[in-house]
């Protein structure tokens, strides 16, 4: 079993890096999509899910934890049903 060393740090680090990225980038095609942040190198990857990033990074070589969002809103999923 594995064991995450995801921290509060690297939390606030992807964010900072992605609020960074947006403002360098025209995002208003990929709204919608998922947006995968790498804490460490800042490098975001596009996917219509996670588990499509996950796939793109595996391709890669890349294996360690990223953050996830959806491009033009402040989370990635929500919990609960519709009313």
């Amino acid at each position: 079993m594995s064991t995450s060393t995801w921290t509060k740090k690297d939390t606030a680090c992807a964010l900072q890096m992605w609020v960074e990225y947006q403002k360098q980038h025209d995002l208003s095609d990929r709204i919608g999509q998922a947006a995968g942040i790498d804490p460490v190198s800042g490098r975001v990857w596009f996917g219509e899910s996670a588990k499509d990033i996950v796939q793109q990074m595996d391709a890669e070589g890349v294996f360690r934890p990223f953050y996830c969002v959806r491009v033009g809103f402040d989370y990635y999923g929500r919990k609960g049903g519709h009313r």
